[in-house]
């Protein structure tokens, strides 16, 4: 088995490079396509279960941290919470309120 933080390191990696196929369009990548959307689902799941997550982005990346913040928001009917260097957060309430805040 990997030590975690090189199995953290390599989802990173992977996440990134669906990312960047997601926001540069190209044709003929209907697989690529298909992860990029599972990420999106994953995301959307994981703003469900936890209302709050965050995000990182590589610093080699094609575009800026605001941009992929925007755009994983509108894609996930989420609010970008705070964007610092390449790391951003989202939110979005669950159906169970976890949180507590009020509307």
């Amino acid at each position: 088995t990997l030590p975690p933080y090189q199995i953290a390191c390599g989802v990173v990696d992977i996440m990134m490079h669906t990312m960047e196929r997601y926001f540069n369009r190209v044709e003929n990548m209907e697989l690529t396509d298909g992860i990029s959307e599972n990420l999106i689902q994953t995301l959307s799941d994981s703003l469900e279960a936890h209302e709050l997550v965050k995000c990182n982005l590589l610093k080699t990346s094609p575009i800026s941290t605001r941009q992929a913040a925007i755009d994983l928001a509108s894609y996930t009917n989420s609010e970008v919470v705070h964007i610092v260097g390449h790391t951003f957060v989202l939110y979005r309430r669950s159906k169970e309120n976890k949180l507590g805040l009020k509307k």
